[in-house]
């Protein structure tokens, strides 16, 4: 990739690039961060053309309704076409870190529901070994110190995201120094200790389509 590059062009270029998945009469997954939020932007110039969008958080549903497009809950839409989302990482193969946001929960149940994931960055997010970003779990407040003991026994450095709450009411844990080899088996693992919500490892589900800019992975 391009070092000199501009992560703030390769953003809106990546949220305008992704329109181009968008059918008409769809309902679209939207996510959560400053990538989506100029996919949002481009979304609201072909509004007429969607039936609305779901919605990953209040932040996206926020800025949804400002442009004037219907928020839907999944339970009512079914299966979704297509989920567009940004992420922290993005290793070779598709395959993510997400939750800097504090969204990664509805991410994951949106991204599960969707026929297509595209991923949206900006270049500084390709890596080729996830786990420099700290990855993200969502857990149960009584569940901190106990996923935290259990985290240091895989190896990991567990940091309290305090003052956050997430919006199903629970706390994240960032964790650091881990380099993620195998994310399909170490998302699974995590996904068994009692008290974890979700995991910030998009690897069981990975992304379908990667923009980078305007340009696919």
């Amino acid at each position: 990739m391009n070092s000199n590059a501009n992560p703030a062009n390769e953003k809106r270029l990546a949220g305008e690039a992704a329109i181009r998945y968008v059918e008409d009469g769809a309902v679209v997954g939207v996510g959560t961060g400053s990538t989506v939020a100029f996919f949002i932007d481009a979304l609201a110039s072909i509004k007429d053309r969607i039936q609305g969008a779901v919605s990953s958080s209040e932040q996206s549903t926020a800025q949804l309704k400002k442009h004037g497009i219907p928020v839907f809950d999944l339970n009512a839409t079914g299966p979704l076409a297509l989920y567009v989302d940004g992420a922290d990482e993005c290793d070779p193969h598709k395959r993510l870190i997400k939750g800097g946001g504090a969204a990664l929960t509805r991410e994951k149940i949106i991204a599960q529901a969707a026929q297509k994931f595209v991923c949206i960055i900006d270049s500084g997010k390709r890596v080729d070994l996830l786990g420099k970003f700290p990855l993200p779990i969502e857990v149960i407040p009584m569940a901190r110190s106990l996923i935290g003991r259990e985290i240091v026994k895989r190896g990991g450095n567990p940091v309290w995201r305090d003052g956050v709450v997430t919006d199903n009411g629970n706390w994240i844990i960032d964790v650091h120094g881990w380099q993620i080899a195998d994310p399909v088996t170490l998302e699974s693992e995590l996904n068994q200790i009692p008290g974890i919500v979700s995991v910030g490892l998009f690897a069981r589900r990975p992304a379908d389509v990667v923009l980078i800019g305007d340009k696919v992975m």
